[in-house]
């Protein structure tokens, strides 16, 4: 009930509409069960030669049924001009005059019902997104991203079908079902009684069967996000696929998953199919029992034929809306199963929250502080593994601050926790005298570039992913950007220039001109703080060089934070910062770490060889020479 009220929350906006079109459908409902009740008037008063032409729309009711204001016979002659007295005319005006009224509010209440649907989904779409948007990193890392796209595209797809399409027809077969029930308890009298003896089983087997649809609809969703796990997987890591030679192997994993989801939901298939011919043989049973006990009434002269006829057909028509009750259940309960993970994503706690009424930086000119600062990550069943143990560093600005260490040491951990992707576990992180968690996430960040060794760009122009996040940005500072980025060159070589798409995660391009790229997108947002994550680690020979020029450009008048493995790139550091196991073992310069004999010195003999010459000699003497030109 909850989440079922958490769904029509997201009604209360358009609840105006909504309550129109129930009126609208009501009103459907009122003329499909109005012209049933022309069924008697027809056989008795129209066909019948002999019968009176006046009074072919009263209707006596059953004895025992006496309605306030009616009294015992329902007289619906109001209905109809005045001047209109034959019966064959009066029947022929309510039957002409119902038919386009229940058509065009037929139009109009679907139409509405389906406004109202993809308003309120269109609405929770948005709010999933947003809240899935802005979750911390460590989100992320849980949760694969086929199950994210599953949850934000099909399981909104299931609660849309059954907010828009599915409640616009039970809206209309629910007053259907209504009304023509009124008509079956006024012609029928105790006949209509016998119809309540199918209504538990009915209730009982609907709520049963619906129970057993949500649980596979969820399973179904299920394998449906483990599918799209693997086409991410493979889509975006296609090349290795193709280098490893393992497109066999993918496939039969593809298949093995496909035929997961092809069970799940044959399951499910198998659990709704049961409500339509549950609901045949129980209409069929109903059916022939009312045969029976109406033939003793017409023998007794206690019902006439039309009337009979009239309530056998409203019986007929009240067995299609009562059989669709259950497939409307079952979307329900599909729309409920959907939801599931629609919430749970919705409501999980974030790692990293924003203080009410938090402070907002306007600018960075005193220092960063990292005081006796301790993380960890949380594993899924609460136990932490901790990756920095009472780290303290001062950073002034206008330092290069260089993070060397072994794979594995916390170098990439450490800075992720500057622009707060996570919280410190001990300790705090102190910017300018305020604590990172005092300060809004926005301000924080807007105080921050990053330029990493996994360029993120995305498919659209050129201009647009250098001006990421300053859409309004005049062209001339894009261009400038470009120009100081070395990326102007390429870009104009381009069909199209600064207009050109450079597709996903920017494929079009190299690796350089992708770095470059993302350095320009630094440069344009002219942050005081800077992180670079192994930003050259990944390039050939010749795109290391333009991208050290450019970096030498972006680091300008800038504090930086650099993870580097190539020594070469960090011994113009201000400070360089050794990590151990999670712990700094050394801070100092180039030189006063040199002269020691710690992991520093290690490292660097191991990349240069005693004499501080590169082990493989050569062409690359003039490039790391050339890299330290850079970044002097």
């Amino acid at each position: 009930m909850r989440r079922i009220w958490r769904l029509f929350l997201y009604v209360r906006p358009y609840a105006l509409y909504l309550f129109t079109s129930v009126i609208l459908m009501a009103t459907v409902g009122a003329m499909a069960a109005l012209r049933l009740a022309l069924v008697k008037p027809i056989f008795d008063n129209v066909l019948a030669p002999d019968a009176p032409t006046e009074g072919a729309l009263q209707y006596p009711l059953p004895h025992n049924l006496h309605l306030p204001y009616i009294g015992n016979e329902l007289n619906l002659q109001f209905l109809v001009p005045s001047h209109f007295h034959n019966a064959w005319t009066v029947v022929a005006y309510v039957l002409v005059a119902s038919a386009i009224l229940k058509s065009v509010c037929d139009y109009l209440g679907t139409y509405l019902v389906n406004y109202v649907g993809f308003s309120m989904i269109t609405d929770l779409r948005n709010d999933l997104y947003n809240s899935v948007l802005r979750r911390s990193t460590a989100f992320f890392q849980k949760h694969p991203t086929g199950t994210l796209l599953s949850t934000l595209i099909n399981d909104i797809e299931k609660v849309q079908n059954a907010m828009s399409n599915v409640l616009g027809e039970f809206m209309q077969q629910f007053f259907t079902l209504l009304f023509t029930a009124c008509v079956v308890v006024i012609v029928g009298g105790k006949l209509a009684w016998v119809l309540l003896l199918f209504v538990p089983v009915v209730i009982a087997s609907a709520r049963r069967i619906g129970k057993r649809v949500r649980q596979t609809t969820r399973k179904g969703q299920d394998k449906l996000a483990e599918i799209q796990n693997i086409l991410h997987e493979t889509i975006t890591g296609n090349s290795i696929v193709k280098a490893f030679g393992m497109e066999l192997w993918e496939m039969n994993r593809f298949r093995r998953a496909a035929k997961r989801l092809f069970r799940a939901n044959l399951k499910s298939v198998g659990v709704q199919a049961i409500s339509s011919p549950l609901m045949d043989a129980l209409g069929s049973v109903g059916i022939a029992l009312l045969l029976l006990l109406g033939r003793g009434r017409i023998l007794e002269r206690q019902m006439t034929a039309g009337a009979f006829i009239t309530f056998l057909i409203a019986v007929f028509t009240l067995y299609d809306p009562v059989r669709k009750m259950a497939l409307f259940y079952n979307s329900f309960q599909q729309a409920l199963g959907a939801s599931d993970d629609i919430f749970k994503f919705m409501d999980e706690q974030d790692e990293v929250l924003e203080k009410p009424k938090a402070l907002m930086l306007k600018s960075f000119h005193e220092a960063i502080r990292f005081e006796h600062v301790s993380f960890g990550y949380v594993a899924e069943d609460g136990s932490m593994t901790k990756v920095l143990h009472d780290i303290n560093l001062d950073v002034t600005p206008g330092e290069l601050i260089a993070f060397v260490g072994p794979s594995g040491a916390g170098k990439s951990s450490l800075v992720n926790l500057i622009p707060r992707f996570f919280d410190v576990t001990e300790g705090r992180i102190v910017i300018d005298g305020h604590d990172l968690r005092d300060v809004t996430l926005a301000s924080l960040r807007a105080l921050i570039g990053k330029v990493t060794q996994e360029t993120v760009l995305f498919n659209d122009t050129v201009r647009n992913n250098i001006a990421y996040g300053q859409p309004d940005v005049p062209f001339e500072r894009v261009e400038e950007a470009a120009r100081m980025a070395l990326a102007h060159d390429f870009i104009i070589a381009m069909q199209d220039g600064y207009n050109t798409k450079i597709g996903e995660k920017g494929t079009r391009l190299s690796g350089g001109q992708r770095q470059r790229l993302a350095i320009a997108r630094a440069i344009l947002k002219n942050a005081p703080v800077l992180i670079l994550d192994e930003a050259t680690s990944a390039l050939d020979t010749e795109s290391e060089q333009f991208v050290q020029a450019a970096l030498a450009n972006l680091m300008q008048g800038r504090t930086v934070f650099v993870i580097a493995h190539r020594l070469s790139t960090v011994r113009r550091a201000t400070k360089i910062v050794v990590l151990e196991q999670g712990r700094i073992t050394e801070v100092g310069t180039h030189e006063e770490l040199m002269r020691s004999s710690g992991m520093y010195r290690r490292l660097y003999d191991m990349q240069f060889g005693e004499e501080g010459l590169p082990a493989s000699a050569g062409e690359e003497v003039t490039l790391q020479t050339a890299e330290l030109e850079g970044f002097a």
